[in-house]
């Protein structure tokens, strides 16, 4: 087992954090440069929102890489990229109200009605502001045996994250398809832990 406070841990954890970061740098470097085609406004919506939802899949990927490989405490990867999918998500909405809505809440409101892609959207990241708030150990503390039941919100978040995903990918489903089955993987894994434990209780 790899100590969580040992110097190779924080290192690796260090590390994460950089390559974390990196679509970010990637975009500040490319809006910079002009390096994101026609349209820059889009492809950075459309990127933060992408790897928001790469890093949501990624947390819950840590969970069965636990059980596959021991040894690592994934746990600490799993809070650290759930946090990260938050960060990108929140972005990726701020992004969208400031350059297609000018700053309007009003016509948000109205992208929210009329739209059900961004409906879909938008209770994912009021989903995911909950959870992040409470990623803390403080929290886990104060909420004890609620906390897990809180966090188990991310299974239907990332649900409607796949599906805001899909709705706006249009035609180009090749992609998406690849990240829904990624999804289903991970959905069956859990749900097959939880009713084998479950069962082993009985």
């Amino acid at each position: 087992m790899i100590p969580v406070n040992s110097i190779g841990f924080k290192i690796v954890k260090f590390l994460a954090h950089i390559l974390c970061w990196g679509p970010f740098g990637w975009l500040f470097y490319a809006a910079a440069n002009a390096q994101l085609g026609g349209d820059p406004q889009d492809e950075v919506l459309h990127q933060l929102g992408y790897w928001g939802m790469i890093f949501l899949l990624l947390s819950l990927t840590m969970t069965p890489l636990k059980k596959l490989i021991t040894g690592v405490p994934w746990v600490r990867f799993r809070r650290m990229l759930g946090l990260y999918g938050a960060f990108y998500g929140l972005l990726h909405l701020t992004m969208f109200v400031v350059f297609h809505l000018q700053f309007s809440f009003a016509a948000l409101w109205t992208e929210i009605v009329e739209r059900p892609y961004i409906t879909v959207g938008m209770l994912a990241i009021l989903g995911l502001i909950p959870l992040a708030v409470t990623s803390t150990k403080y929290s886990q503390r104060k909420l004890g045996k609620n906390w897990k039941k809180l966090h188990w919100l991310v299974y239907p978040i990332i649900v409607l994250v796949l599906t805001h995903y899909i709705w706006q990918s249009k035609s180009d489903l090749n992609g998406p398809f690849i990240y829904l089955s990624w999804m289903i993987v991970l959905l069956g894994m859990r749900l097959y832990s939880y009713y084998k434990n479950k069962n082993h209780f009985a």
